[in-house]
């Protein structure tokens, strides 16, 4: 049996990607704000729900330390922790530009340098971070969350060669328009049908259809340093 730690989990993808793996495995998730549905998920699924602040250093060694005092390790991280944003270029704030890199890029960072050496020092180990069709392709409108996704994207491919010989495999999962509340409450019913017309598969994906990628990636040992779209064909 494996132990799964999951960012985000209270999110739609994380929680369809906790419930992929429940099934068979341990299960860590982390939330930030939201500790009632966070709850409800550890008894729904019987697993574990940990705080964390991907912008915190210490918010984040606390959680994957709580994790391995826990469980005494963890076999597969999921790098699902993310925010949005829709503006124009020029209205972005420094701050705003700031805010989307340290939760979408650095906090994967600081997530992954928390959990990897125990993966190192056990020669065993996967690791799936969570892109975005934005991050390949870009989006207007969407500078920031782009860049911070094709920084996930960059860093993914660096360190899976980075940590093959020891062992860990390290991919990105990049979602299409899926069926969550960071794409549909921030666009209308129009631009949604738009995007869904510029997918092959004329359709939203569906939550679960990224976690069975995710849970296929994780679990292939000879699959690394892939970014692997969940996009219903979209280019």
């Amino acid at each position: 049996m494996s132990v799964v730690f999951i960012t985000g989990g209270t999110g739609a993808i994380g929680e369809a990607i906790a419930e992929e793996f429940a099934r068979t495995d341990d299960v860590v998730i982390t939330y930030n704000r939201n500790a009632q549905k966070a709850l409800k998920l550890s008894e729904k699924l019987r697993c574990t729900a940990f705080e964390m602040n991907a912008l915190s250093e210490n918010s984040v060694k606390t959680a994957v330390e709580s994790a391995l005092k826990a469980f005494g390790k963890i076999d597969i991280l999921v790098n699902n922790a993310g925010v949005s944003l829709i503006k124009p270029f020029t209205d972005i704030t420094d701050e705003e530009w700031q805010n989307m890199v340290e939760v979408n890029l650095t906090g994967v960072f600081r997530v992954t340098k928390a959990v990897v050496l125990g993966m190192i020092n056990r020669k065993s180990g996967a690791i799936v971070n969570i892109s975005s069709v934005w991050g390949v392709h870009g989006a207007s409108c969407e500078t920031a969350y782009s860049a911070s996704k094709a920084g996930v994207i960059g860093f993914t491919k660096a360190l899976a060669k980075e940590l093959g010989p020891s062992g860990i495999t390290v991919n990105a999962i990049a979602p299409g328009v899926i069926e969550s509340p960071m794409n549909t409450s921030h666009l209308n019913e129009s631009e949604l049908e738009a995007l869904c017309a510029e997918t092959p598969l004329g359709r939203m994906g569906k939550p679960s259809e990224v976690a069975i990628a995710v849970r296929s990636v994780a679990e292939n040992r000879f699959i690394t340093g892939q970014v692997i779209g969940v996009d219903g064909g979209f280019y």
